[in-house]
């Protein structure tokens, strides 16, 4: 968010779409309840968690693929503005995800004994 807020002090106003606040809480409840599911499903078995990760990411895109065709086809002289901001927020809050991801699916190394 701040990185965005930056952006948008530094750049022309052309480039930010009008529903860039509401995007933000779009990603922002799309990533909470799929990270929440994958939250419960880690604590199974790793082959369901795998399972989960992979239909809550295709369920995911596909949402996104459709908010994207159908904002772009009712309002084309927004289009590259909701573009850009829409990948940019996307790949932010992807990274955020697998990162949280990652050090929660982590083991701990395991401690040698000494003999």
């Amino acid at each position: 968010m701040t990185i965005t807020l930056g952006l948008f002090l530094l750049l022309p106003r052309i480039w930010f779409s009008p529903t860039l606040p509401f995007q933000f809480f779009f990603f922002l409840g799309i990533t909470l309840l799929s990270f929440y599911i994958l939250l419960k499903s880690l604590h199974q078995r790793f082959s369901r968690f795998v399972n989960v990760f992979l239909i809550t990411t295709v369920i995911k895109l596909a949402l996104y693929i459709m908010v994207i065709i159908g904002y772009v086809y009712w309002n084309r002289l927004d289009a590259l503005a909701f573009l850009i901001s829409f990948f940019i927020l996307y790949l932010c809050y992807t990274i955020f995800e697998v990162v949280r991801l990652v050090t929660l699916t982590k083991v701990p190394p395991e401690t040698k004994r000494e003999s």
